[in-house]
């Protein structure tokens, strides 16, 4: 027998939901449609669905509309029915469907992220923490000291052990023997970079080192200092060294790749700081090639830094960017259709509704509340009053009336402006909501139980004398 679901909607997206129900073709599923004498679904509320809805005994599950924020748990012990939150969008509901049962996980990954702090030696113990703090909430697996040079670091030994007992890993980066050698020897767990002639910084400790070769392109020197230490038994990381655009990029990407492949299964470390810090793009595309790189040849690790502000959330970049790749590798599909979060500036599909139908919601309004909405003709806003279609939000507000209403001046300023930058760069646009700007900046988790408290306009307009014609 096919499952029985009864969807739940406000009275203003009822008949475009029985037109996007009737097109599905071949459901699993047999349906009804339940309007709980509201018009806009994200005003449902817990108390108003246990009062209207009705029995549901009927139904294997009820899908209440993506803004609706009830509990979901309550209403199922209520009701004795599975209840769940459909999609935010009536467009997205086959997709729903399609992919509900399928719809990966991206928990999982298998690279190490080295986090830097470049400018270590000019930090207090207590900013090296905070610094460091940040990184691990982003996703840092290790945080790395950098050390700089001709710069003296006289609290080094105090950093490394104030970041231990604060329980984060620790690697020293310096290019002066010394350095390292009060790194290591103040319990950091990593090193970078030793050579062939600087392996002995190692020898009475656990410390695992990051392996180089002082000439990158003098590959047979690193694979010799890689025959040396491996015979002590101990893990350690080979980099080749990754180099910038057009000083060597694509043949350090060869030597990733012969490194990789004369060694199938040692611990690789790559520091793509060269590119993301050398290279004036958006990091997170960027970050992204890049983690492809390190997921088709198994990178073990990564080094980043944060010191342009152009990179300034690329630890948080990475973190997603890694999972998302061992998903795809390990279901052996292109990095697609699994997550959207590496879509920062763009969306796959950003209008989910044509003009025509936008003014069929128009159409069905009875108040003077506006409703703003974007596709790939502009901007509309429509209440009782009115709908109209503009690029342009100096071309809507001569129709809204509103120049006596300061606090619903200031609002609709507000949704008209993000409404133009949806539609200027073809995202998706929700009144009252902000924009999806993907992993590099996390929204409010979607399970929210309550609605957001009244901003300062609305109080405003609340004061406000009515006005008596």
């Amino acid at each position: 027998m096919k499952e029985n679901i009864l969807f739940v909607t406000g009275k203003l997206a009822q008949r475009s939901l029985e037109r996007v129900l009737t097109g599905l073709s071949d459901p699993s599923f047999t349906w009804s449609i339940r309007v709980p004498g509201v018009s806009v679904a994200a005003l449902m509320t817990g108390t108003i669905l246990e009062r209207r809805l009705g029995d549901t005994s009927a139904f294997d599950r009820v899908i209440l509309p993506g803004r609706c924020r009830t509990d979901l748990e309550s209403l199922s012990r209520q009701f004795g029915t599975r209840f769940e939150r459909g999609p935010e969008e009536l467009k997205d509901l086959p997709g729903y469907f399609g992919a509900s049962a399928t719809k990966r996980a991206i928990d999982q990954h298998d690279v190490a992220i080295f986090a830097e702090i470049v400018d270590a030696p000019h930090l207090s113990i207590e900013q090296t923490i905070a610094r460091a703090e940040r990184y691990r909430s982003d996703g840092a697996n290790v945080i790395d000291l950098g050390c700089l040079p001709d710069v003296p670091y006289p609290h080094l030994e105090d950093a490394v052990r104030g970041l231990r007992a604060d329980g984060f890993a620790v690697s020293v980066d310096s290019l002066d023997g010394q350095e390292l050698k009060r790194g290591i020897s103040a319990g950091a767990d990593y090193c970078f970079s030793l050579t062939e002639n600087t392996l002995e910084l190692v020898e009475e400790s656990a410390c695992v080192p990051i392996l180089i070769s002082p000439d990158p392109s003098d590959t047979e020197t690193l694979y010799r200092t890689i025959d040396a230490f491996a015979q002590r038994n101990r893990p350690f990381y080979a980099d080749a060294v990754i180099d910038p655009i057009h000083y060597g990029f694509t043949r350090s990407v060869q030597r990733y790749a012969e490194l990789r492949e004369r060694y199938p299964d040692i611990d690789i470390m790559m520091g793509i700081g060269n590119l993301s810090e050398l290279t004036h793009t958006d990091s997170l595309g960027l970050n992204t090639l890049l983690m492809g790189i390190v997921s088709e040849l198994k990178v073990t690790a990564v080094l980043t830094t944060e010191v342009s502000l152009h990179c300034r959330t690329a630890v948080r970049e990475i973190d997603r960017v890694r999972r998302v790749m061992f998903a795809a590798r390990e279901d052996h599909t292109p990095p697609r259709h699994l997550d959207e979060s590496l879509m920062a500036l763009h969306e796959r599909h950003p209008y989910p509704y044509t003009s025509a139908e936008i003014e069929e919601f128009a159409e069905a309004v009875r108040d003077d509340n506006f409703r703003i909405q974007v596709n790939a003709e502009g901007i509309h806003v429509y209440n009782r009053n009115g709908h109209t279609v503009a690029q342009d939000p100096y071309d809507i507000f001569p129709e809204l009336d509103v120049e006596t209403d300061g606090a619903h001046a200031f609002y609709l300023g507000l949704e008209l402006a993000q409404a133009r930058l949806a539609w200027r760069l073809g995202k998706r646009y929700a009144q009252d909501e902000e924009l999806d700007w993907g992993c590099i900046l996390p929204h409010e988790a979607d399970e929210k139980l309550e609605f957001s408290a009244p901003k300062s306009t609305l109080t405003a307009r609340r004061r406000r004398p009515k006005r008596v014609d």
